[in-house]
C-alpha cells in the first residue's frame, strides 16, 4: 500500500472520524433495526467520551510507553531522530519548518549530543510537498538554534519503516550499526522494531512521555488534546499490527 493510499484510509479507523461514522451508522438504523441503530449511537457516544478523557487516553498511551532504560548512550557510534511533520507556512519563521512534535524530538536529540558528541541522523522525507524535506527541516531548526551539527540527512522516506531501511542504508556505508534512536515513547515500540528488522541495533531514546501531575475531577472531563492521545494510541496500535502483516524489505 503505497503512503497516499495509507493516508486516505488512515482518517477512517482513528477517532473522531471512526466514532463519528458509526453514530450516523446508528442513526439510519433507527428506521430499520431500532435496537441496532441505539446501541451503535450509544456506543459511538460512549466511546467519544472515553477516548476524550484524560484519565483514560493517558492511561492507554502509557501501556506503550516502555520505562527509560539504564543504560549508557557513550557506545552508540551515531543518534538517529525521526520526523514527525511539518509546520507549513509558518508566518514567524518565514515558511515550513518543524512542527510541535518534531520540536519535542529534536530537542531531546540535542541534549543527547551535547552528553555523548555523537553525530546525528536527521530522517524524514516530504509526502504532503513542500520545498524542504522534513529531515533538512529538522537540520536547519537543530544548527540554527539549537547550535547542533547534523551530519546525515536522509530525506526520501514516507514512513516509520522507510526511515529505518533507507537510514540504515545510508549509515552502514560509514560502519554505524549502533545507534541512539530519538522519537516518542509512544512510538518507540514501532519504530525500535522497524529499525533491528533494518540492521540496526537499537538503545531506544525515547522523549515526550505522557505523564499526568495528579488524578482529579478534571481527569475525567473530556477534552480535544486527551482525543488527539487516543488518536496517537490507535495510530501506533494499527501500525504495529499492519507491519506485522506486510512483509518488509531484506536490509540493504
Amino acid at each position: 500500500m503505497d503512503w497516499f493510499t495509507a493516508s486516505l484510509i488512515s482518517p477512517f479507523l482513528l477517532p473522531p472520524l471512526n466514532l463519528i461514522l458509526l453514530g450516523m451508522i446508528g442513526v439510519l438504523l433507527l428506521g430499520r433495526c431500532p435496537k441496532m441503530g441505539r446501541f451503535l449511537a450509544m456506543s459511538a457516544l460512549m466511546l467519544l467520551y472515553l477516548l476524550s478523557t484524560p484519565y483514560v487516553a493517558e492511561t492507554a498511551l502509557q501501556k506503550l510507553e516502555k520505562p527509560p532504560a539504564l543504560h549508557s548512550f557513550d557506545t552508540v557510534q551515531a543518534i538517529v531522530i525521526l520526523a514527525s511533520g511539518t509546520y507549513f507556512n509558518a508566518p514567524e519563521y518565514g515558511g515550513n519548518t518543524v512542527n510541535r512534535l518534531g520540536l519535542e524530538r529534536i530537542r531531546y536529540a540535542a541534549r543527547l549530543h551535547r552528553l555523548t558528541n555523537k553525530p546525528m541522523l536527521a530522517t524524514g522525507g516530504s509526502p504532503l510537498g513542500g520545498d524542504s524535506s522534513e529531515a533538512a527541516q529538522m537540520k536547519a531548526a537543530l544548527e540554527k538554534e539549537f547550535q547542533v551539527p547534523v551530519k546525515w540527512v536522509e530525506e526520501n522516506s514516507r514512513n516509520t519503516r522507510e526511515n529505518a531501511y533507507k537510514s540504515f542504508a545510508m549509515l552502514k556505508k560509514d560502519g554505524i550499526s549502533r545507534i541512539a534512536l530519538v522519537t516518542h515513547a509512544w512510538h518507540m515500540p514501532r519504530a525500535s522494531r522497524e529499525f533491528e528488522r533494518a540492521g540496526f541495533e537499537v538503545i531506544p531514546a525515547a522523549t515526550a512521555y505522557t505523564t499526568r501531575y495528579k488524578t482529579d475531577v478534571f481527569a475525567f472531563i473530556p477534552t480535544a488534546d486527551a482525543l488527539q492521545k487516543s488518536n496517537w494510541l490507535l495510530h501506533e496500535i494499527i501500525g504495529i499490527l499492519w507491519y506485522r502483516l506486510m512483509p518488509a524489505p531484506h536490509p540493504a
